[in-house]
């Protein structure tokens, strides 16, 4: 019975494409996915690690508020854009 209701779950689910961010820093990496309601974050020592992460993350986020944080209105495009910040 167990098998049979795990398995519809898995058929009604639905898959989504979501993009990724990966920066490098000093100490590490970070990723993060773009257009996700809510802060899901993942580090890692590589690129691939700290996507591993974020996806393991992304899952968990999902798990717990539903799969509506997944959903936006219009598909979404990112770009990078420098600018400068006044420091005091």
């Amino acid at each position: 019975m167990l098998y049979s209701r795990r398995r519809r779950e898995m058929d009604a689910a639905m898959l989504h494409k979501v993009r990724f961010v990966a920066e490098q820093h000093a100490d590490g990496f970070v990723a993060f996915p773009l257009g996700v309601s809510g802060a899901v974050v993942g580090q890692g020592e590589s690129a691939d690690a700290a996507l591993a992460d974020a996806r393991s993350a992304l899952r968990f986020h999902v798990d717990t508020f539903g799969a509506q944080v997944l959903e936006e209105p219009e598909p979404l495009d990112a770009f990078m854009v420098e600018d400068t910040v006044t420091t005091p």
